[in-house]
């Protein structure tokens, strides 16, 4: 037995726990994956900007992948003008990642952040990354999968 203690490095982030829900909604896998079929208006040009955006490792959409648990658009009554017209709904993502160590994290993170708050409409965006329920890969869509075998792998 060592008798050394173990390393712990305080910058490093925490662990995310496969039983906790981190949602404040607390998604089912039998919700998922989310893809805004039915979405309209602001929220369906929000979904279309997310199709937009392709997993940073291979030619995929985050959406066709799985990634995305949700969209949720309000819009706050202060940000209405007299007429009761909306000036701009704040937009928060949901979504997850294939694993919590993914590399690309904070670069795809900052590119749904600028791709949705670029949407027409939108007055904030915000992103909130879950870990549960945890992705896998029956959250890719047929279309993903289509996508992933064209890319060389096997599903």
């Amino acid at each position: 037995m060592s008798s050394d203690p173990q390393e712990f490095d305080i910058d490093s982030e925490p662990t995310a726990c496969t039983y906790t829900d981190y949602s404040e909604t607390g998604r089912s896998p039998e919700d998922l994956p989310a893809t805004g079929e039915g979405a309209t208006g602001l929220e369906r040009r929000v979904w279309n900007a997310l199709y937009d955006i392709e997993d940073p490792e291979m030619p995929i959409s985050i959406v066709d992948l799985g990634l995305i648990y949700g969209v949720e658009c309000e819009t706050p009554e202060e940000s209405r003008d007299e007429d009761g017209n909306a000036a701009g709904t704040n937009v928060a993502v949901i979504m997850t990642l294939t694993y919590t160590g993914c590399p690309a994290r904070k670069m795809l993170t900052e590119e749904i952040v600028d791709e949705v708050a670029a949407v027409e409409g939108v007055a904030d965006a915000d992103l909130e990354l879950v870990w549960n329920p945890p992705w896998s890969i029956e959250m890719v869509t047929e279309q993903g999968k289509d996508d992933l075998r064209e890319f060389g792998l096997s599903i």
